[in-house]
């Protein structure tokens, strides 16, 4: 069990690391993760959801991901209130104190029971702490640090991360805090983002060793450009919110306070010809080639913030002021381009029944009970390629879907922006009309696979190719399209189009590979394999 001195030591990347490492050297393997707070996620092969973090340890280990391999979920919705996810499926809405008090007293069968079957299954778990063991307050009743270990019997790594400083401090400040039998449990320490000369180190790393009578398995140099996606959007606090220099097209992506699934954007930041970057105010707009409106864990109150920063005025004036610009919505930024979003349930936010969207669609998203979760693959129809640049008569398209809420066309609905009982509606970017005429301002944007084995639509866009929406969360993962549409892009400022680029998936086992080289490079792997309890060359 690899655990942290604190959140965001790396403890996620060195597990992804070592599950590589151990596949390599013939062993199969699965990652564990008992319990994950994330917005995040990824969707199982059976429509499921799990932390996105598991879902792309177990693409490291070469295996389809399930939800053993992270039972519980936690995705806050507000500063005091989660949902919780059991298996794969919404369980309840639980503030911090009733989680504590109703749940964990009855999960530990269920991280257990799930942590047995993958050891069955595997010739090794390797297993995820999550933030630090030495949280006094939440000891009592873990059931995802030491506690865990305990019931599992697993040797415990404790990871310190010396780029935040204070690194010997927080490894034997962990120690110390630890009861004698958690303590016992630690058979090494990593020290992560390492930037420096090894030797400076060795004298601490010694006084480390006598002090505590525990061996250092490694110092891990800091690697840049990991190209492998993150989980915490703490890592956007390190994009800019300016664009890149020497790059073609300017992407930026609204940074509200309950952001999803940012890594839909990880492909195209790795374009040579793309600059993303996160804007969370009006002022740092500036005059990008598309506005992305990310997904949301509480899409409701995520547009009140983008309202409350300006930023709805800022981009229907950039729109109107660049004749290429788009802007694109995934999920709950899908939702928001409509013109109503509904919560006659409490779904969504608890407090708003109602909340006017943008406008930018003819939609309305009412929220309701259950979720759905889907991968799914499907084209762009044929009338929806107006910006797009390609050759192929078919542009393939996959993702998955993770949402609470059903999409419709207002006239269906019978909602527009000012009442629900009028035959005409205001459209704040466009002329005032009938609902019928309005519908025709809008199509159909991918024709996918339906659950049922058939095929559905899927995504809106205005008949411009200007605005458009998707549920597709890994859209941009999808090589032909992501090409085309950047390409379509191009053609519009009266560039040459790149094509073909990269392959995204060919890009993640590249990275997978480059960080087992790494890891494996910098720490005694017959130690770690000792402390497994296996043969050092298996």
């Amino acid at each position: 069990m690899l655990q942290g001195t604190a959140s965001d030591v790396g403890k996620s990347v060195i597990v992804t690391a070592l599950c590589r490492i151990f596949v390599q050297d013939g062993l199969t393997t699965a990652p564990y993760k008992s319990q994950n707070m994330a917005l995040n996620s990824y969707v199982t092969a059976d429509g499921r959801e799990i932390g996105r973090a598991q879902g792309v340890q177990a693409e490291a280990c070469g295996i389809e991901a399930t939800t053993d391999m992270n039972p519980v979920l936690i995705k806050p919705t507000g500063d005091m209130h989660s949902q919780i996810v059991v298996h794969g499926k919404p369980y309840q809405h639980l503030s911090a104190m009733k989680y504590r008090e109703e749940f964990l007293p009855v999960a530990r069968p269920i991280v257990m029971e799930a942590l047995n079957r993958l050891r069955n299954e595997y010739d090794l778990v390797v297993l995820e702490g999550a933030g630090s063991p030495a949280e006094i307050n939440l000891k009592q009743r873990d059931i995802v640090n030491m506690n865990l270990a305990g019931w599992a019997e697993a040797p415990v790594i404790l990871i310190g991360d010396i780029d935040r400083g204070g690194v010997f401090a927080f490894l034997v400040g962990t120690l110390e805090l630890l009861e004698p039998e958690e303590r016992a449990r630690v058979k090494g320490f990593i020290i992560n983002k390492f930037r420096g000369d090894l030797e400076l180190l060795r004298p601490g790393l010694d006084w480390l060793e006598q002090r505590t009578g525990i061996p250092v398995l490694g110092v891990l140099p800091f690697l840049p450009d990991l190209e492998i996606e993150a989980e915490d959007s703490v890592i956007l606090d390190s994009y800019a919110s300016v664009p890149k220099q020497g790059r073609d097209i300017d992407i930026a992506v609204i940074r509200y306070p309950r952001i999803s699934n940012f890594t839909d954007f990880d492909m195209l930041d790795a374009e040579p010809d793309v600059s993303v970057r996160y804007v969370q105010r009006a002022a740092e707009l500036g005059e990008p080639d598309v506005i992305i409106l990310p997904g949301s864990k509480d899409t409701i109150s995520d547009l009140t913030f983008l309202r409350e920063q300006g930023l709805d005025g800022a981009i229907e004036q950039h729109l109107e002021r660049s004749a290429h610009s788009q802007l694109v919505g995934i999920c709950g930024g899908y939702q928001m381009l409509g013109d109503a979003l509904l919560d006659p349930e409490a779904v969504e936010s608890g407090k708003v029944k109602r909340s006017r969207g943008l406008g930018w669609l003819p939609l309305t998203t009412t929220f309701l009970p259950g979720k759905k979760t889907i991968r799914t693959t499907g084209h762009v129809l044929p009338d929806a390629s107006l910006r797009l640049y390609s050759t192929e008569p078919v542009i393939p398209v996959g993702g998955y879907e993770i949402h609470s809420g059903e999409t419709v066309y207002s006239s269906q609905a019978g909602f527009g922006l000012e009442s629900s009982n009028s035959d005409t509606v205001a459209n704040s970017h466009g002329t005032t009309g009938s609902i019928d005429n309005r519908e025709k301002e809008a199509m159909s944007l991918f024709l996918v696979e339906s659950a049922d084995g058939g095929e559905r639509t899927e995504g809106v866009c205005r008949v411009d190719g200007r605005v458009f929406g998707t549920y597709l969360h890994g859209l941009f993962n999808s090589d032909e399209y992501r090409r085309a549409w950047l390409d379509g892009i191009r053609q519009a400022k009266g560039l040459e189009p790149l094509a073909a680029t990269f392959s995204a998936a060919a890009r993640r086992e590249r990275a997978f590979d480059r960080l087992a080289d790494h890891v494996r490079g910098h720490l005694d792997m017959d130690q770690i394999y000792e402390i497994a309890g296996l043969p050092k060359n298996p």
